[in-house]
C-alpha cells in the first residue's frame, strides 16, 4: 500500500487489486475497510473521498496481507452474517455457509405442512457458532429450541450469538444426541463434520489452515456422524418428526439408507442446494 492510498477510495482501488493478483476474492477489500472504518456498506459508498488516518491505514494494509497469507476474512472481522443476522465467528467455530441457510429455509417450508401445531420440540446437533438454532428460533419464535455440541469453546460462541440476536436458546455440551438423554424432541436438524480425510489435499488453504479441523472431518469417509445420528435418533423423535441433514454432495445416497434403515415408515428424499448440488437429507416421520 502506497503512500498515495490516503483517500477511501484510493485505498478500496489498492486492495482489490493486490487481493486479485493474489487470487484472493476482490470483495474482501470492502469488508476488510468497512470493518476498519467501523462502518456499514451505505456509509462507506458515502465516504469514498475522505482521507483515511495513518493509523486506519496500517490497520488496513495490515488485514489485507493477513487475508492474503490465508486467514479468512470472516475471522479477521470476527463475524458472517447468516439468515440476514450476524454471527460471531472465531477459529474455535466453522464459518457459515449459505447451503446451510438452506437447510433452515427448507426446514421451515416442510413444518407448515407436517405439524398442525406450532408448539414444537427443536435440536440443532453441533451447533458451532449457533446459525442453525438460533435462525430456527428467530424465525419461529415458538419453538423450544436445545443445541448442542462437543466443544466449549464453540458453545461460548453460541451463547454469545444467542444474546446478540436476543435468541432463548439452551445449550447443552456433549456428543451428538447424548446430551438429550431420553427427551423427545419433533424437529432434529444437523450439519456435522463430513469431509473425508483423503479430501484434505484438494481444498482450499483459507479453509485447511485455519477452520477447525473438528468441524470439517469425520471418519468413515465422512460418514461416520450420520451413521451415529441415525442410530441414535429413533429413540428421541416423536410422531409425527422431521429430521435434515446438511451433507457433501457425494454422499446423499449413504445417508438416505441410513435414514430408511433405521426410520422404515419414513419418507426420505434426497435435495439439491441452488447450485444443483445433492446438499439436504431429509426424513420426514408420520
Amino acid at each position: 500500500m502506497n503512500q498515495e492510498c490516503k483517500r477511501v477510495f484510493e485505498a478500496l482501488k489498492w486492495a482489490s487489486s493486490f487481493l486479485e493478483d493474489n487470487n484472493r476474492e476482490v470483495h474482501a477489500a470492502r469488508l476488510l475497510l468497512q470493518h476498519v472504518l467501523k462502518i456499514e456498506y451505505t456509509q462507506l459508498m458515502l465516504k469514498m473521498q475522505e482521507p483515511l488516518t495513518d493509523e486506519q491505514q496500517q490497520q488496513f494494509k495490515q488485514l489485507v496481507d493477513q487475508h492474503v497469507a490465508g486467514t479468512p476474512v470472516q475471522y479477521l472481522i470476527g463475524q458472517e452474517e447468516f439468515y440476514g443476522r450476524p454471527f460471531e465467528v472465531t477459529p474455535d467455530v466453522l464459518i457459515p455457509r449459505p447451503e446451510t441457510e438452506e437447510l433452515v429455509y427448507t426446514t421451515l417450508n416442510k413444518m407448515s405442512s407436517l405439524f398442525p401445531s406450532k408448539s414444537l420440540k427443536f435440536a440443532d446437533i453441533g451447533t458451532g457458532s449457533g446459525a442453525i438454532a438460533i435462525s430456527m428460533k428467530k424465525e419461529c419464535p415458538q419453538l423450544e429450541v436445545t443445541a448442542t455440541d462437543l466443544s466449549e469453546a464453540a458453545l461460548e460462541v453460541a451463547r454469545r450469538n444467542a444474546v446478540t440476536n436476543e435468541a432463548d436458546i439452551r445449550f447443552l455440551q456433549g456428543d451428538l444426541t447424548k446430551p438429550l438423554g431420553d427427551e423427545k424432541f419433533d424437529i432434529i436438524l444437523s450439519n456435522p463434520p463430513y469431509i473425508a480425510h483423503d479430501e484434505a489435499k484438494d481444498m482450499e488453504d483459507v479453509v485447511l489452515e485455519h477452520e477447525p479441523h473438528s468441524a470439517l472431518f469425520a471418519d468413515e469417509n465422512g460418514l461416520k456422524l450420520y451413521r451415529e445420528l441415525c442410530e441414535q435418533l429413533p429413540h428421541i423423535m416423536n410422531k409425527p418428526g422431521l429430521i435434515g441433514f446438511e451433507i457433501g454432495y457425494q454422499q446423499g445416497e449413504a445417508v438416505e439408507n441410513f435414514l430408511k434403515m433405521h426410520f422404515p415408515n419414513g419418507k426420505v428424499e434426497v435435495l439439491k442446494d441452488l447450485f444443483g448440488q445433492n446438499r439436504m437429507v431429509f426424513c420426514e416421520i408420520k
